[in-house]
């Protein structure tokens, strides 16, 4: 990592009370539905043109009629005006670039058909916010991007740097792009000349996350980029609230993660240390 970088925090704010983002959400069919069901020659022809982009690369197998809908209703509220090309694919989203007037957005697709999501069910069940949902795809995947999108909001608000929410819409989830001339590099794809430092703040950050009721649940070096020197972290879709019962657990991995990658960057950390600092109020 070049330069002396400090990975200043940020201020936080009061949130309105621990895991309660989302008492329940709303799996209901969304507009992003009705616009497939009701299709229109305007709708037909944005799909064509967005299925024949050399970007996406897609079929109907893919990415389904409801979720070019959620596109095509995100581009009419104005929070898409141009796609770009892909940042990422993985098993079960696809990410790209996109221009939301002048600023770079990231648009994040589940793919609803397309993939295996007995990992998500790990994270979902047992949590009252999704009780009835059950192993219906659909309503598991907007579940999650509706998770996903209040993680993020209630982590900026406990003053933790994570990507903006901008927008969601069905299996699509808009987000503020952190990269721009160059592609944000993950925490373990750096030289970090202060692994002390740098360490202070994934533990604030944690302990940040603790307090505001959410506990990440698939930190690593991996899920920490640095972007502008600053530390970031990404992927909060998996975080659950405290009162989840594995939330013990998923903070015990994180903390084994964490400990590790420090570790073997020369500054020694202790799980339990971390684990006591994280779930404490106020500093170290």
């Amino acid at each position: 990592m070049t330069g002396d970088a400090e990975f200043g925090l940020v201020d936080t704010e009061e949130a309105d009370g621990v895991g309660d983002e989302w008492e329940s959400i709303d799996v209901s069919d969304t507009e992003a539905d009705r616009i497939a069901r009701e299709r229109d020659r305007e709708f037909d022809e944005f799909r064509k043109r967005i299925k024949n982009t050399e970007q996406f690369k897609v079929t109907a197998s893919v990415f389904d009629d409801a979720t070019y809908g959620a596109l095509y209703k995100l581009v009419q509220d104005g929070h898409i005006d141009a796609f770009g090309g892909p940042i990422s694919t993985g098993k079960e989203a696809n990410v790209y670039t996109a221009l939301r007037g002048e600023e770079e957005v990231a648009v994040k697709i589940y793919r609803i058909n397309a993939s295996d999501f007995r990992d998500m069910r790990e994270y979902l069940d047992g949590d009252p916010r999704f009780e009835g949902i059950g192993s219906d795809k659909k309503k598991v995947v907007t579940a999650w991007v509706r998770k996903e999108f209040a993680n993020l909001q209630r982590a900026r608000t406990a003053g933790v740097r994570a990507p903006e929410p901008v927008a969601v819409q069905r299996n699509v989830l808009v987000m503020e792009y952190l990269g721009h001339e160059e592609r944000a590099k993950r925490l373990a794809e750096v030289d970090i000349e202060n692994p002390k430092t740098a360490f202070e703040v994934v533990r604030e950050y944690m302990r940040r996350l603790y307090d505001a009721g959410l506990v990440h649940g698939d930190l690593s070096e991996y899920n920490v980029i640095v972007h502008d020197e600053q530390l970031y972290i990404i992927d909060l879709g998996q975080a659950v609230t405290v009162h989840h019962g594995n939330a013990g657990e998923y903070l015990q991995r994180d903390c084994v993660n964490v400990a590790s990658f420090f570790t073997r960057q020369g500054y020694d950390v202790s799980v339990d240390d971390l684990l006591e600092s994280v779930t404490q109020n106020g500093d170290e």
